[in-house]
């Protein structure tokens, strides 16, 4: 089966962790050797490479054409205007798509079906580029795209056509298939395939060596994401405050970051708290395994990789009440559910693990049941089912 990945949230060398979910997702796809895929990953367009306009300019150092991990990639340039462009996305990053996809099957691609990710606008541009070269199209939701942004008048109208336009649709977990339902698709067009873990990458480690190279001398908490409001870092953060000889590492980028570091200035927690910035995705075994307990209080998520990750380290979890966490967090050796997604409710569950922690190598045997054997099967089927193939 020869497929088009298509998705904005898709890694480049420029940005190798952005999307890195969805590239994980389809190299084990393709290591299957049921598809050929070739990925169209637009970026969004900015007239400067200059590193003072940040994230922007990183787009505009993007390549044109890449190869990861043995998959080609292309990133043409759609317009994604800030702030007031969100209405408008969809039509946009459609007639950037269209324009590059008729190049590209112009110069010999050709492709059997459209494997698009997130709802919006990702979505509502893949429907409409299925009916432009005639095939059919799977969505993946994986958030936000159902969490979010249906809550606004004219992104909720595209979205619901995305979802009547799709031939198929796959959520990352059982609470998106349900909110996927509330939006109108049909229970039977939905297909709840969850992301898995690397196992080979997110492993044990040493961890005297671990914690010696990270300088921890105390028990640490780890979070890891992006420094966005949805992750509700100041939640943790303020969560030290009633927990004494405890540290707090935090990875991962973001706008938040000033408004957080003055947080930690704020409480006096310099010197417990500490702003780690990004790191390669290779490299978070070294800071999952170090630490005692790795804490998510995001107020959504679709499935939250990086619970599995720091399982699949032999680190167990505390996680907020949301939907799709429960769904990862299943069993005493993963770690705990928040009751109270607050400071104080934090705090408690942070207690509570430390009080009765589980064996480090069943959390990791747990994290081993969720490969990624299980999703490429389920992508197959489904798959070969749209397309008539037995």
């Amino acid at each position: 089966m020869r497929v088009l990945t298509f998705s904005t949230l898709f890694p480049n060398h420029e940005r190798p962790n952005f999307g890195v979910f969805v590239e994980n997702r389809l190299r084990h796809l393709v290591a299957t050797g049921g598809i050929e895929s070739t990925v169209l990953a637009p970026v969004a367009y900015f007239p400067s490479r200059s590193e003072r306009f940040g994230v922007w300019a990183q787009q505009a150092r993007v390549a044109r054409r890449e190869t990861r991990h043995g998959l080609v990639v292309h990133h043409p340039r759609w317009l994604a205007i800030p702030k007031i462009g969100t209405s408008v996305s969809p039509l946009t990053l459609y007639w950037a798509s269209l324009r590059a996809l008729r190049k590209l099957v112009a110069g010999g691609l050709r492709f059997d079906l459209i494997d698009a990710h997130y709802l919006y606008p990702d979505g509502v541009a893949a429907v409409w580029l299925g009916r432009a070269f005639n095939c059919p199209v799977v969505i993946t939701a994986r958030g936000s795209d159902v969490t979010e942004f249906p809550d606004l008048a004219i992104p909720r109208r595209y979205i619901a056509g995305a979802i009547a336009g799709a031939d198929a649709l796959i959520s990352v977990s059982g609470g998106l298939r349900d909110r996927l339902i509330e939006l109108g698709a049909p229970p039977e067009k939905v297909t709840v395939l969850r992301n898995g873990i690397d196992t080979d990458l997110f492993h044990p480690v040493d961890r005297p060596a671990a914690r010696a190279a990270l300088g921890l001398t105390r028990p640490t908490l780890i979070s890891v994401g992006g420094l966005i409001p949805r992750k509700r870092n100041h939640l943790t953060i303020d969560a030290m405050r009633l927990l004494d000889n405890v540290d707090l590492i935090i990875v991962g980028e973001g706008p938040q970051h000033g408004a957080l570091q003055g947080q930690i200035d704020r409480l006096g927690l310099g010197d417990r708290v500490r702003l780690l910035g990004p790191r390669p995705h290779g490299e978070l075994a070294l800071y999952y395994g170090a630490a005692d307990a790795m804490v998510l209080a995001s107020s959504r998520e679709g499935w939250a990789n990086v619970l599995l990750e720091a399982m699949a380290c032999g680190t167990p979890v505390v996680a907020s009440r949301i939907p799709g966490n429960p769904e990862v967090v299943r069993a005493a050796e993963a770690g705990l559910i928040v009751d109270d997604n607050t400071a104080e409710g934090i705090a408690a569950s942070v207690r509570a693990l430390f009080a009765n922690p589980p064996d480090r190598a069943a959390t990791r045997a747990y994290a081993e049941k969720f490969g990624w054997a299980e999703t490429s099967a389920g992508q197959l089927a489904l798959f070969r089912r749209l397309l008539g193939h037995t």
